[in-house]
């Protein structure tokens, strides 16, 4: 199945980041974006046209980690380590799944291409 799918837990509370706002867009000024919160299973539910093949290019994904653990009642610094964290991919072949697993806390993160 191509497209896109997006997988975040907190890596600090071990939950799933359910409520963690997320944006998707192309670098490439197209109107293909996306704007969503995590599910309580983890698990993004991207819009149709993220779920099928994807334009050659590159994108981002933004997550509002400060906010989340904000509204989670976990005390931050005043000015937070990581506030927005954006991470920066390629989409070389449409007909290949990307799935980014995002694992975090408050401290740092880790993002990759996994297997869905």
């Amino acid at each position: 199945m191509p497209g896109l799918s997006i997988h975040a837990f907190d890596v600090a509370r071990g939950v799933p980041a359910a409520g963690l706002r997320v944006e998707v867009r192309s670098e490439s000024g197209e109107p293909a974006q996306f704007a969503g919160v995590v599910g309580a299973d983890g698990h993004v539910a991207l819009d149709a046209p993220w779920r099928s093949e994807l334009p050659v290019g590159r994108y981002q994904v933004a997550f509002d980690v400060a906010a989340f653990y904000g509204d989670a009642g976990v005390p931050l610094p005043a000015v937070p380590f990581q506030g927005h964290v954006v991470f920066a991919f390629g989409i070389g072949d449409p007909a290949q799944h990307y799935h980014l697993p995002f694992k975090f806390t408050p401290w740092g993160f880790t993002l990759f291409r996994g297997g869905a």
